[in-house]
């Protein structure tokens, strides 16, 4: 569960590329130990949102602060503090599973145990494989390994499920699960909204630069019903997606 204690405050945070205008002025909150989502269309302003916050492009206005860190006043501690998985991670070619995650970590100025951070994300089998060898979600697994050698606070995922089939999709799931029910906090973008429903404890949607909704997802759909809202669809208790699991398997393939 999520404590009401900020780990990340952003105030007014505003991102321009020229004269167009992708982040305008935001503001908003992610508690300890929270899964908070950032929902949006294309161009509504989630990856440079998340950019900003991760170091990875300049602030134009506004703060973002994580455990009272400013982000843009010192970025490298704010670098040693979070983990970052992104939808296009690049690691060397022809180099072992276990050896990347070693380098990961020095880097950092750690140590792991290299095949328990595999067995956490059930790669123990392929810790002698290049990334190469790896399919979609076994790499989008792997570089969630990587991206938490140094035991982060805060962990930050763009998109982490797109193009994976529905079994690695929710085995994703579950190891964010498992991920936040060790203390830390998760931060993630989606444009699937059964994702988003599943997994965080509250959203942000935007649209145009701006944050026009910020809540859990069943009060935004309570507010959405209040409003009077209808639409025709029968209730189902199982949908295709239920159906294509069952008859292929919960088990990963790849």
């Amino acid at each position: 569960m999520a404590h009401e204690t900020p780990v990340l405050i952003v105030k007014n945070l505003s991102k321009s590329y020229g004269k167009k205008v992708a982040v305008d002025g935001i503001s908003f909150e992610v508690n300890k130990g929270e899964v908070f989502g950032i929902l949006g269309p294309n161009g509504a302003g989630k990856t440079s949102t998340l950019e900003m916050i991760e170091t990875l492009r300049s602030i134009d206005k506004g703060t973002a602060t994580i455990n009272g860190v400013d982000v843009a006043e010192d970025p490298q501690k704010i670098r040693y503090m979070i983990g970052v998985q992104t939808q296009s991670t690049a690691f060397m070619d022809k180099v072992r599973l276990t050896e990347l995650l070693e380098q990961q970590a020095t880097a950092y100025g750690e140590r792991v145990d290299t095949l328990a951070l595999l067995a956490d994300v059930q790669l123990e089998d392929k810790a002698s494989s290049y990334v190469e060898d790896l399919s979609g979600g076994q790499k989008q697994r792997f570089s969630i390994a990587a991206a938490l050698v140094h035991q982060p606070g805060v962990f930050f995922m763009d998109e982490p499920t797109t193009g994976l089939d529905p079994q690695a999709r929710r085995n994703l799931w579950e190891l964010v699960d498992k991920i936040r029910k060790r203390g830390t906090t998760v931060i993630l973008t989606t444009h699937y909204m059964e994702e988003a429903e599943e997994l965080c404890d509250r959203v942000a949607i935007m649209d145009e630069g701006k944050i026009v909704a910020l809540d859990a997802p069943p009060n935004l759909v309570h507010q959405l019903l209040k409003k009077g809202f209808k639409k025709e669809r029968k209730v189902e208790q199982a949908n295709l997606e239920d159906v294509f699991i069952d008859l292929t398997g919960h088990h990963l393939r790849g």
